[in-house]
């Protein structure tokens, strides 16, 4: 089906869910997959609709683990409506203001704060047996990304047997670490363009579709390294304490 077949699809669908009431649709967010997102006005109320192809992605894991999230009370989009079939879903809409936008000095303490909050129900509270493992295999096939994109793709680099020998061992240390850690629920991608401020139970939470029952500081990682924005190490190394005596207290 084209692009212009599953935007009439959409529509029609659409359509039938609001009972034939006028909408508007307009382009939401870009995604590093074959998902789309359009913004759907009905009314003083928006939407989310989401386009994901079944053959393309699985809409089921969306939504289960969206519900499994809301459950225990996090943000993430409500579900109105879904048609695994036809890969459409309209959810409630999380806003326009992602925490990437608003971050800097005077916000961050506050805004951390509510992630690290939401972070420690998912970790302590959220089912993580059912998800698929971070095991072994995913570890090191997501670890070969890096050698894969960055050396060899964007830098253009050959590595020699001693270069090679070094990655591996890295590599082998880093998932012997990961794989000892306490296992609790993981985003996978829990950082400031996946989290949304929004006027309560901040943040929102996205793209969390992916997620798996793996080591207990990856999404950590992934919000205080995060690829989009950096601070000073001794502002991180204190969050981490605070929140490493957290989860010390809660048993973790």
């Amino acid at each position: 089906m084209t692009y212009t077949d599953r935007f009439s699809a959409l529509t029609s669908w659409l359509d039938s869910t609001h009972g034939g009431q006028a909408f508007t649709v307009q382009p939401a967010s870009e995604d590093a997959s074959f998902r789309r997102y359009f913004r759907i006005g009905l009314g003083k109320t928006t939407y989310i609709a989401m386009d994901a192809p079944p053959q393309l992605e699985d809409c089921e894991s969306f939504v289960r683990i969206d519900r499994l999230l809301e459950a225990n009370h996090l943000h993430v989009p409500h579900i109105y409506a879904a048609d695994l079939s036809l890969g459409f879903i309209l959810l409630s809409d999380l806003g326009k203001t992602a925490y990437l936008d608003k971050l800097n000095t005077d916000t961050v303490d506050r805004l951390y704060g509510d992630a690290l909050d939401a972070l420690f129900i998912m970790q302590t509270s959220v089912p993580h047996g059912t998800l698929p493992p971070y095991d072994e295999a995913l570890l090191n096939r997501e670890m070969s990304l890096f050698r894969e994109w960055f050396l060899q793709t964007h830098l253009a680099l050959k590595l020699d047997i001693e270069a090679e020998n070094i990655l591996a061992e890295t590599f082998g240390l880093l998932t012997e670490n990961a794989l000892a850690q306490p296992k609790v629920f993981v985003h996978r991608d829990f950082h400031s363009r996946n989290l949304m401020i929004t006027d309560s139970n901040n943040p929102g939470i996205l793209d969390f579709q992916d997620a798996v029952s793996g080591p207990i500081a990856y999404d950590l990682v992934s919000l205080l390294r995060d690829c989009y924005i950096a601070w000073p190490d001794s502002r991180v190394y204190a969050w981490v304490a605070d929140y490493h005596a957290r989860l010390v207290r809660h048993g973790l």
